[in-house]
C-alpha cells in the first residue's frame, strides 16, 4: 500500500478541505458555552494536526496557517493580535527548527520491511534503532519482521515522540537528535530520511555502527556507502542495505 498524504489530492484542495474543516470546528465551538479562545485553539489544533499529512514543508505551513490568516483577514471576530501566532507555536512543537531539515513526516508502510530479516538474519534480542520514528510507523514494521528484538525510538519532535510512545508501547522511544545520539550500540539503523540527509547518514554509519552492523533506508540511497543489497517493498519503493564496514 502506498503512503497516504493530503497531496494525492490535486492541490490546493488538501489545502481548501483543512481550512473548511478547520472553519467548521471553529463555529461549531465558538457558538457553545466554551469560549472564542477555545474554538480558536481547537481549529488550530485540527490544522496543525492535519498538515504533517502535507508532502511539503511549505504545503504543510499552508495547511496549518490557513484558517487562522483567513479568521485574521475576514475579521470575523474581534480577537488578540497575538492570537493567530497560536498555529506557528504549535508547528514548532511538531516540527521544530531542526526538523524541517530533515524527512517530512510520511509513514513506512505496514509491508515494506516483511522480507527484511530473511536477507539480514539478527540475534533474537538484537537492538535496533528507528533514527526519526515520527508517529511509530516504522518501529511497527520493524517489530513485524523482527518480533523478538529490542526496539528503539528516537525522535526529535516532543508531541510525535509522546504520540509514538503512546502507539508502540513494546518500544523505547526517546526524544532527540538522531545525527547527534551515538549509534555504536545497535546492530540495526533504520532511516526514511530524505535525498539530502543520505550523505550524512552514511558518513555517520561508517562511523559509529560496529562491524556487522546494519544500516537500512526506504527509498533513499546513501551513495556514500555500496549497498550489500536492494529489495523491493510491496509498493514498488528500493529498500536499501548496508552492512558495516562498507
Amino acid at each position: 500500500m502506498s503512503r497516504f498524504t493530503l497531496d494525492r489530492l490535486p492541490w490546493p484542495l488538501p489545502a481548501a478541505l483543512v481550512w473548511l474543516a478547520a472553519w467548521a470546528v471553529f463555529i461549531t465551538l465558538a457558538e457553545s458555552r466554551l469560549g472564542i479562545l477555545v474554538a480558536l485553539a481547537g481549529a488550530c489544533v485540527l490544522g496543525v494536526a492535519a498538515s504533517v499529512l502535507g508532502a511539503s514543508w511549505w504545503r504543510r505551513l499552508m495547511i496549518a496557517l490557513g484558517f487562522p490568516l483567513s479568521l485574521a483577514v475576514s475579521g470575523a471576530v474581534s480577537l488578540p493580535a497575538w492570537s493567530w501566532l497560536l498555529s506557528l507555536l504549535l508547528l514548532l512543537l511538531i516540527y521544530p527548527l531542526n526538523a524541517w531539515r530533515d524527512a517530512p513526516l510520511f509513514p513506512t508502510p505496514k509491508n515494506a520491511l516483511k522480507e527484511l530479516a530473511a536477507h539480514v538474519p539478527l540475534a533474537q534480542h538484537a537492538l535496533i534503532l528507528d533514527a526519526g520514528c515520527g508517529l511509530g510507523d516504522g518501529l511497527k514494521a520493524l517489530r513485524g519482521a523482527y518480533p523478538q528484538a529490542r526496539l528503539h525510538g528516537l525522535e526529535w519532535s516532543w508531541p510525535l515522540r509522546a504520540l509514538c510512545a503512546l502507539r508502540c508501547p513494546w518500544a523505547r522511544v526517546r526524544q532527540g537528535d538522531i545525527w547527534r545520539a551515538d549509534w555504536s550500540a545497535y546492530d540495526l539503523v533504520y532511516l526514511f530520511q530524505r535525498p539530502e540527509s543520505m550523505p550524512r547518514a552514511g558518513n555517520k554509519a561508517r562511523a559509529e555502527l560496529k562491524p556487522g552492523a546494519w544500516l537500512i533506508s526506504l527509498e533513499f540511497q546513501a551513495t556514500a556507502l555500496q549497498a550489500q543489497m536492494v529489495l523491493q517493498a510491496p509498493d514498488g519503493r528500493p529498500v536499501w542495505l548496508y552492512q558495516m564496514p562498507c
